[in-house]
Parts: structure tokens; sequence; C-alpha cells
């Protein structure tokens, strides 16, 4: 495609753009803040503000013969994506876009106790965030079916990578479960997800449901403990689940509490990606030498 639109146009989404800049596309983001579009803009990109809280009278562009990828998240409370859904209210009243790729989220797929999920699997969210990304979900094949619009899903692991690794609760020293308490989960470094993001674009057909992982789950506590050893920094300390809940936030709680392993054999073999970074353990020092945090005093 040589017309992209990029709603929510954040850390992955810049990435995207940047991509699709170099191979001479037409690229236009859409943006909450006025600051943020100014800096695209200042980056030699097509930005306009787009705020998506309330339905708006109109897009700030065109979606005819565009592929629309759509990152921005879910507001908080309730389970269902109003911002998702006002964006498809108000794309209704203009030209559909040639395809729209949906970045969700594994979370979709709740609690599994360790058990490997694919594409097939049930979904059965826990948690309200995974609520409103199946909610979204449904609303974009909706959306798709009834005008004709192929959609593809991509279904999120943890992101990662130059300047997303957790080096704040890191430096600070906040608790983690003990390992042989810490249940599963996946990651995907973000050059790889872009990779898959445009891919998706280019190979998906309407109706794909693509997992994206590295395919090589750990723990949490792995994964911080490799962070920090990166960053040179000392592991953080230990508590066990019951210690948890009075020691960290509901939102990291809930990450805890779900344990899965995410194949993305399907993904990627399907559009034919090779991951840059297969595992944690090329990509973390990869992430942290490339991330240009202050050093440490």
């Amino acid at each position: 495609m040589n017309k992209i639109v990029i709603a929510g146009c954040g850390y992955i989404g810049e990435k995207i753009a940047r991509r699709y800049n170099k191979e001479g596309a037409e690229v236009h983001c859409l943006v909450r803040s006025p600051e943020h579009a100014r800096t695209l803009n200042d980056a030699g990109f097509a930005a306009s503000i787009c705020q998506l809280d309330y339905i708006p009278e109109q897009l700030p562009c065109s979606l005819e013969s565009s592929s629309l990828f759509y990152l921005v998240p879910p507001p908080g409370g309730g389970v269902a994506d109003s911002r998702a859904r006002n964006f498809i209210d108000v794309m209704k009243r203009g030209s559909a876009p040639a395809k729209i790729i949906y970045m969700s989220a594994t979370s979709v797929y709740g609690e599994a106790d360790g058990a490997v999920v694919n594409e097939s699997s049930s979904t059965n969210p826990g948690s309200a965030m995974g609520k409103r990304r199946l909610d979204a979900e449904h609303a974009f094949l909706e959306y798709g079916e009834s005008t004709g619009t192929p959609v593809v899903i991509l279904r999120v692991s943890g992101i990662y990578g130059p300047g997303r690794v957790p080096l704040m609760q890191i430096s600070h020293g906040h608790p983690l479960l003990r390992e042989e308490e810490s249940g599963l989960s996946n990651r995907i470094y973000a050059d790889d997800l872009v990779s898959v993001c445009c891919a998706a674009a280019d190979k998906g057909d309407g109706g794909d449901l693509f997992n994206v992982s590295d395919g090589h789950p750990s723990s949490m506590t792995s994964y911080f403990d490799l962070c920090a050893d990166a960053l040179g920094y000392p592991r953080q300390p230990r508590v066990t689940l019951e210690e948890a809940h009075s020691v960290m936030s509901p939102l990291m709680l809930s990450y805890l509490k779900e344990s899965k392993i995410v194949d993305s054999s399907h993904t990627l073999s399907k559009l034919g990606v090779k991951l840059q970074h297969p595992d944690m353990t090329t990509g973390v020092p990869a992430a942290c030498r490339e991330s240009n945090f202050p050093p440490k005093v």
C-alpha cells in the first residue's frame, strides 16, 4: 500500500511511520495532543489531532485506499472500548479504508494456567482491559463485515525495546514475585512487532487473527532480572504471591495472575516474518544498549 494512516501514533506507530516513509509511502498520523502533532510534523510526518473520547464530526484525513493501523489504547473503566467505537462511528460517514489492522492484546485469552494458546483458542478475558480489547476486536470485525473492508487482528504480547525496559521499577527496587510463583508471560521486541504489522498489512486477509510474541515465554521475574543485569542494577527483592497483594499495583497483579504460552507459529509462517530477536536473551541486552538512559549514579 502507498497510503498509510496510523491512528494512535505513539511508540510503535512512529516506528511504523518511519518504515513506510523510507519506502516512499504517503503516511498520515492521527494523535491526541497538539504537542505530539507538532513533534511529528517537525520530524517530517503529516500529523493531525484526533480526539476519540467523543465522536468527532469527521476524521482529519481521508481513509480511502489506505491501510489503516488502529493503535489507540482503550480508555480506562468499563468493558467496552468507547474510543474504538467512536472512531468506527465517524468512519461510517466517509470512504472505507482498503484494509484495517487493529492492534489488540493477548489479554483477550485470559488466564490459561500456563497452557498454550493459539488463534483458535477461546477468548475469556479476566481483566477489564482484556474485555475492552475484545470489544474493540468485535467492533472492527462488525464494521468490516458491513462494509466489505478486510480487518486483520493482531493479538500482541508485552512490548519491549529501546526506551521500553522497566528502568524505573528496577532502579526503585520494586518487589517481584518469587521465581517459583511467577507464571509464564510473553514478549515481543518493538522492531519485530513493526515487521509483523507491516507484513499483516501486506499479506493479511480479512478475518485473520495473528498472535504476536517471540514464541519463548518466561516469567516476569526472569525478564526483570535480565533487564537489571543488562542495566547494571541490583536485582529486585522477592515477595510471595500473598505478600504481593499489599505491595504491588492492581495492574501489575493482573499481569501476574495470567499465565500462558502464546503460540506465534501461524503468524511467522503465514506472514513470512523472521524475528530479529527471537527471545529475550538477545533482545533485552540490545534494548538496554540502545535506550540511551543516563548513566547510573
